[in-house]
């Protein structure tokens, strides 16, 4: 144990050290490289686009998004290139990067001119490579400026991709429209040599950075609960629920937050291409009054398992998944569980809640996916109503972890159509993959922009083994844009990084709450909360 913790900790001195050399590398890249490179004037034309890493051909990205850095990609190069020139431009407005690291990284104030000048249209943009003295140009593609701005940060926890280094982890922010980056907390903050901690779960008032929940278990264990300025360590362990909070979900306005609580194990697979599984033994639903420190449950059938809870941007409905699943001799066995784990398929339901009154109402299926023999997971509703986006997969509930898992959408106003007899719209499509964002690999967590024209979404495209934030413009329509990954000063950072972006979520600001001030507040001891049979008016 003591020899796995000294790993972690080189980890983190490596990766800090890699971060600043990355950083500094492409600093010296926007301002020598950059500045110096020209165009050659003569070049054979090739008919290909050219390979790059990240990989951005015809990509739509937000108006205030930060320059979309790339590299020549040489492991999947025709040539060994020994020089790199790209030529971003519009009209007569051009970023001209390049150099011998085969980097484009445009400097941002021009970036930023650029993406205003081309708003609404298209960056043109060039790659040229030289090979033994001799200039190739690849085929032009377009970068898209849409006029739909972003939200200006997005936080998410970084992970190692394995089992035994968790006591290492940071929840961080990200600026979408720079590259800056810092820690929201770090849990080496309560940690010591013999004790570590885990967090987990972060989650956002309607994207209000001052108004944020997150777990930490184990030592100095409890839900931080921000809002507004203040900050309190909650103790939701009570003898009539069954476990503490797990995954939340802010009511938009009230302060109220309903979780899912989960007995949660892994297993481990030898032979299967997904090499780990997360399953539940049992899981229910609670909500949580943050002024009167209150909890009650939801929905707590122990023939269900019930998780992933989710408001409704008018407040008035939870939207949530469950499984039914029966214990042969109606003991829980989570050896049971593993054994029989490819039979438990989600569903979505949904309850009615009723502002005045406060209370619930009883389930209603919204998409019955175990039917279809399917498992529907992370339902996510727009800012407007409309459509609500999930991940499915064959089964169970930790799709990260699957390589079939995929993003799908609901037309939920077309839906209440069918429903009510009415004719749904003529050219909608009730429930459908989104084809135009989805990959040939692991499509997890996702949320959506405060103004329902951006989401963001763990994949592991890339590589198969690292989960990182991709970024989608969606239409009035429900219609998605090619993704495109979140940029980075140096183009080749996520590759060194080898850290796993879970939960992406959007803010509309930083947190300014300090990572010591969380710190000191879990070190304090708190009393339980109170359960109740009927949340109070």
């Amino acid at each position: 144990m003591e020899t796995n913790k000294t790993y972690c900790r080189l980890t983190r001195l490596c990766h800090s050290t890699a971060a600043a050399i990355l950083l500094f590398g492409c600093l010296t890249c926007g301002l020598t490289s950059c500045q110096q490179a020209k165009v050659p004037e003569k070049y054979t034309q090739s008919s290909k686009l050219p390979v790059i890493y990240p990989e951005y051909t015809e990509v739509t990205v937000p108006i205030n998004i930060a320059p979309l850095s790339f590299e020549l990609n040489t492991m999947h190069q025709e040539k060994d290139y020994t020089q790199m020139v790209a030529r971003y431009s519009f009209g007569s407005d051009e970023i001209v990067c390049g150099g011998e690291d085969l980097k484009a990284c445009p400097d941002i104030d021009a970036w930023k001119e650029l993406t205003q000048k081309a708003c609404g249209k298209a960056i043109s943009v060039e790659v040229f490579a030289e090979h033994e003295g001799q200039w190739t140009r690849f085929k032009p593609f377009n970068i898209y400026v849409s006029p739909d701005s972003i939200d200006s940060y997005i936080s998410y926890r970084l992970i190692s991709p394995s089992y035994v280094t968790y006591e290492e982890l940071t929840i961080n922010q990200r600026s979408l429209e720079t590259y800056d980056e810092s820690v929201i907390y770090d849990n080496m903050l309560c940690g010591d040599e013999m004790n570590g901690q885990c967090i987990n779960c972060h989650n956002y008032q309607m994207q209000n950075p001052d108004r944020f929940q997150f777990h930490a278990r184990q030592k100095n264990g409890g839900t931080v609960i921000a809002y507004d300025g203040q900050v309190k360590k909650v103790n939701m362990k009570n003898d009539s629920i069954l476990s503490a909070g797990v995954y939340p979900s802010w009511h938009p306005w009230l302060k109220l937050i309903a979780y899912s609580t989960n007995k949660t194990m892994q297993s481990f697979h030898t032979r299967d291409i997904n090499k780990i599984e997360v399953l539940d033994s049992e899981s229910d639903l609670i909500v949580y009054d943050v002024d009167r420190d209150e909890v009650m449950n939801i929905e707590n059938d122990p023939k269900e398992f019930e998780i992933f809870p989710f408001w409704s941007p008018d407040g008035r409905w939870l939207y949530y998944c469950s499984a039914h699943f029966e214990y042969e001799n109606d003991t829980v066995n989570t050896a049971e569980t593993i054994r029989r784990g490819m039979e438990i398929k989600y569903s979505i339901y949904r309850k009615a809640f009723d502002i005045e009154k406060r209370e619930f109402g009883p389930r209603e299926m919204v998409f019955d996916a175990a039917a279809l023999g399917k498992s529907a997971t992370l339902p996510r509703i727009s800012p407007d109503g409309r459509f609500l986006m999930f991940t499915l997969g064959e089964w169970g509930c930790f799709h990260i972890w699957h390589r079939d898992a995929n993003l799908w959408m609901i037309d939920l106003v077309n839906l209440e159509k069918v429903h009510s007899g009415q004719p749904a719209d003529s050219d909608a499509k009730l429930i459908r993959p989104l084809k135009e964002i989805n990959s040939n690999n692991v499509e997890s967590y996702h949320t959506w922009s405060s103004t329902g024209r951006w989401v963001v979404f763990s994949s592991r495209r890339t590589d198969g083994v690292y989960t990182r934030p991709f970024i989608a413009h969606m239409d009035k329509d429900g219609h998605g844009s090619k993704p495109f990954e979140l940029p980075t000063a140096d183009p080749d950072y996520h590759r060194q990084l080898m850290k796993s972006y879970n939960i992406p979520e959007f803010m509309r600001g930083p947190v300014t709450i300090r990572p010591q001030s969380i710190a000191s507040t879990l070190k304090g001891d708190v009393p339980p909360v109170k359960y109740v049979q009927h949340l109070n008016k």
